[in-house]
């Protein structure tokens, strides 16, 4: 017998739990592409994208998942022969930089490992040392879905200006964007991207970059960009067509719509604060479960933990038996754990990630430690007891919050 049957929960990092109102919103004949609502509708939805990534700059939007979005950046900044300064802090970070190998530019890897988050100083030095500022652009992530540490773009926009170097700060906010709190403008970001299919709660298959105006002037710099990742006609479309570079992705749109009216309503202070306190939930739990056994988080300190993702390690074959019980007993799917390779477990399958991004609340992430711990349990795998009682008192001491933002982005 499999007490999985019911409704399935995919707790994995993206694509993420979509709400039944997204789906409802893109349940619907297909609309007129040339004129009408959906020309009305895309164009009012650019201020609440902006509000999302807390800026006043420029949004593009691409029929592409992350991936894609990583080439729009690149492709709008940086030519061919050109160089770029990576500071990788996992999978994710590495991935940007072979798309950028990709397009002929040259990369400048700085490889922070797997469980350490950027250190400015670092970037500072490599910058310093670059004075012929071949280096066009940092590519920094946000939040690397893979190890889940989360960096401090702050700190690298600071690190970057203390050198006087021109290169644009590039920063990847796909696992972070409605999530993990994140500023834009505040922060001295040229350029972020980001996809649909994480924070904002809509099926993978739009991606967004913001730019600013540091940003689009070395656009005008560029000898040449491709047709189809021209972020110009995107930002600044003559014809409604020109926003998506072809026939838009209707459905996805009205999916779209939905979940940013959900973003208006709940506030992003809120949203980021749920977040953070139901990270919070799960890493009580970790911290009990690994008390008495082999359950460790990845990332040692709290501070560096993204609100999004959680990468956890049992050891081969643990995490593997693990993930295979609770989608097969119990209808919950954890995530892989990626480019997490160790000697004795190159395919890295000690690991495993929780996604809680978007459309996640108190009720799902207990359930989803139940399950785990009951895996634990019929598994033998050694661990402390009372990890969801843990959970469960962090989550009973949350307080509400009241919607706030940045100065100068439009609440409403």
């Amino acid at each position: 017998m499999s007490l999985a049957h019911g409704r399935q929960y995919l707790a994995i990092p993206g694509p993420s739990v979509i709400p039944d109102s997204v789906l409802q919103a893109m349940h619907r004949p297909s609309p007129n592409i040339y004129e009408g609502d959906l020309v009305d509708m895309v164009a009012g939805m650019i201020p609440d994208l902006r509000y999302v990534a807390q800026t006043t700059a420029n949004a593009a939007i691409y029929i592409a998942n992350g991936h894609g979005a990583w080439e729009a950046a690149l492709s709008n900044v940086a030519a061919e022969g050109d160089a770029v300064l990576v500071p990788a802090t996992g999978r994710f970070g590495h991935g940007w930089a072979d798309m950028a190998q990709g397009l002929g530019i040259e990369t400048q890897v700085i490889d922070f490992g797997r469980q350490s988050p950027i250190d400015p100083a670092r970037v500072s030095e490599a910058l310093a040392a670059d004075r012929d500022h071949r280096i066009k652009a940092v590519l920094a992530t946000h939040v690397d879905t893979a190890t889940s540490v989360r960096n401090d773009i702050a700190a690298v926009r600071r690190a970057i200006d203390a050198t006087g170097h021109p290169a644009l700060l590039m920063v990847d906010c796909i696992a972070s964007l409605a999530c993990d709190e994140f500023r834009m403008d505040d922060w001295g970001a040229d350029v972020m991207v980001a996809g649909s299919q994480k924070g904002l709660m809509v099926p993978p298959g739009l991606s967004f970059v913001f730019f600013n105006e540091r940003a689009a002037a070395r656009r005008a710099e560029m000898p040449r960009v491709s047709r189809y990742w021209d972020w110009i006609p995107r930002a600044n479309p003559e014809f409604f067509y020109q926003n998506f570079g072809g026939t838009a992705p209707t459905h996805h749109l009205f999916g779209l719509r939905q979940a940013l009216d959900m973003i208006r309503a709940e506030g992003l202070e809120a949203i980021w604060e749920r977040h953070a306190r139901l990270a919070q939930s799960i890493w009580a739990a970790a911290d009990v479960w690994g008390a008495e056994g082999p359950l460790t988080l990845n990332i040692s300190d709290p501070a560096l933990r993204s609100h999004a993702v959680t990468a956890l390690r049992l050891g081969a074959p643990l995490g593997k038996q693990l993930r295979e019980w609770t989608a097969r007993e119990a209808g919950v799917t954890l995530g892989l754990g990626l480019g997490m390779s160790e000697p004795d477990d190159p395919a890295g399958t000690g690991f495993f990630r929780f996604g809680h991004m978007g459309h996640v609340n108190a009720h799902m992430i207990l359930g989803l430690l139940g399950v785990v711990e009951a895996g634990l349990h019929a598994l033998d795998i050694p661990h402390g007891r009372g990890g969801v009682a843990a959970a469960a008192e962090v989550i009973g001491a949350a307080r509400a919050v009241t919607p706030a933002v940045a100065d100068g982005i439009p609440a409403a």
